[in-house]
C-alpha cells in the first residue's frame, strides 16, 4: 500500500514516515500543497495524509482540488486545527476522517488500518487470473485452491501485478509504487523480489503467470509473454 504525506513540518512527517514503513507500507512526501497536488496527480496513492496548515496551496485548497479531479484516495486530516468548525470545515471539503495534533501513533495507525480497509471493501472483492486468487480484504493468496504464504512486500508486489494484469510494467513503476518515490532504482531488489514471488505462484504450476521482457520489465498474464505491444510500458504507477 502507498500513502503520501503531505506535511511541512520534516520532523513531524519524518516521524510519520518511519513509523508507517515499519508497517509495511511504501510512503512519500511532500513538505507544501504544491508538491503535494503534483504527486497526488502522478501518482496512484492508496491513501493521503493531509495537513491543514501547509505552504504555497494550504490543506483545504489542496483537498477540494483533490475531489475536483474525481480523485477519490481516502484523505485523513493531521492537523493543530481542532475547533468544531475546523472540523466540519475538513469533513465538508471531502476528507474522510480528521485527526487532530497532538495525536496518540497508535490510533492514527488504527485510522490508517480503517480507512485503507473501508477502501478495499468498496474495490473489487477478489483478484483473480487464471487459478491464481488474491484478496485485498483478507490479504489470503491461493492458487489451485493451495493457500499461499507472502511476506508482506510479496503481497505488495502481486497485488500490484493483478491489479494491472496484462500490462508491461516497468522495474521503475514496480519500485514507485511497492518500495517509494525515492527508491534507488540502480539496485535490483525489484529482480529478487519478482523472483521470490515466482518460486511461491508459479514454480509448481501451470500456466506460468509472471513474465519477463527483458529490458523493460514483467507482465502478468495468463498468455504466454514474447514483446510488449507498442507503448505499452508508458503510463504512471
Amino acid at each position: 500500500m502507498r500513502i503520501l504525506i503531505v506535511e511541512d513540518e520534516k520532523k513531524v512527517a519524518s516521524f510519520i514516515k518511519k513509523g508507517l514503513e515499519e508497517e509495511h507500507y511504501a510512503v512519500d512526501v511532500a513538505y507544501d500543497g504544491e508538491v503535494g497536488l503534483y504527486m497526488a496527480e502522478v501518482n496512484e496513492y492508496d491513501l493521503v495524509v493531509l495537513d491543514l496548515m501547509i505552504p504555497k496551496v494550504d490543506g483545504l485548497e489542496v483537498l477540494k482540488r483533490i475531489r475536483r479531479e474525481k480523485n477519490n484516495v481516502p484523505v485523513l486530516v493531521l492537523t493543530a486545527k481542532d475547533s468544531v468548525e475546523d472540523i466540519v470545515k475538513g469533513l465538508d471539503s471531502g476528507c474522510d476522517d480528521y485527526l487532530t495534533k497532538p495525536f496518540n501513533f497508535l490510533v492514527f495507525l488504527a485510522r490508517v488500518r480503517a480507512l485503507l480497509r473501508r477502501e478495499k471493501m468498496e474495490k473489487e472483492p477478489l483478484l483473480k487470473i487464471a487459478d491464481l486468487t488474491l484478496s485485498p480484504v483478507t490479504h489470503k493468496v491461493a492458487r489451485g485452491g493451495k493457500e499461499i504464504e507472502l511476506t508482506s512486500k510479496e503481497y505488495a508486489l502481486l497485488e500490484y501485478f493483478m491489479r494491472n494484469p496484462d500490462r508491461v510494467l516497468t522495474r521503475t513503476m514496480i519500485a514507485e509504487h511497492v518500495w517509494d518515490y525515492h527508491f534507488d532504482s540502480m539496485t535490483n531488489v525489484v529482480d529478487v523480489y519478482v523472483n521470490y514471488l515466482r518460486k511461491k505462484i508459479d514454480k509448481d504450476f501451470e500456466p506460468k503467470l509472471i513474465h519477463t521482457l527483458r529490458g523493460i520489465g514483467y507482465i502478468l498474464s495468463a498468455g504466454k509473454q514474447t514483446a510488449p505491444e507498442p507503448n505499452m510500458a508508458q503510463g504512471k504507477p
